[in-house]
């Protein structure tokens, strides 16, 4: 089993930058699939950014060009690096671990605010 915790979240001006991090217990975290996720309030939850067991990555149209996704397999850890920060990047920020065959595993979510 994995558990999630994302952490790095905040109150931003516009324009500002967030790195958020989500860390991953266990020893097989270099196994999975990450995704950032994110959620605001009345809309459905939607991905912002992935990357691979490999380090493959793919963005959302809306965050290409001043979101960047890494992880550091050692640290068990996978950062969301925000810049740019718009009001409309409001939202709770969920990371999901995932595996072909296996469950997902889904962190508590960390909270954004990008005032104007």
């Amino acid at each position: 089993q994995v558990q999630l915790v994302e952490s790095g979240g905040g109150l931003v001006q516009l324009g500002g930058s967030l790195r958020l991090s989500c860390a991953a217990s266990g020893n097989v975290f270099n196994m999975y699939g990450v995704g950032w996720y994110r959620q605001a309030p009345g809309k459905q939850r939607d991905v912002v950014a992935t990357i691979s067991r490999f380090g493959s990555t793919n963005y959302a149209d809306s965050v290409k060009g001043r979101f960047t996704i890494s992880r550091d397999n050692s640290k068990s850890t996978v950062y969301l690096q925000m810049n740019s920060l718009k009001p409309e990047d409001t939202a709770v920020y969920y990371c999901n671990a995932n595996k072909p065959g296996w469950p997902n595993y889904w962190g508590q979510g960390t909270q954004v605010t990008v005032s104007s």
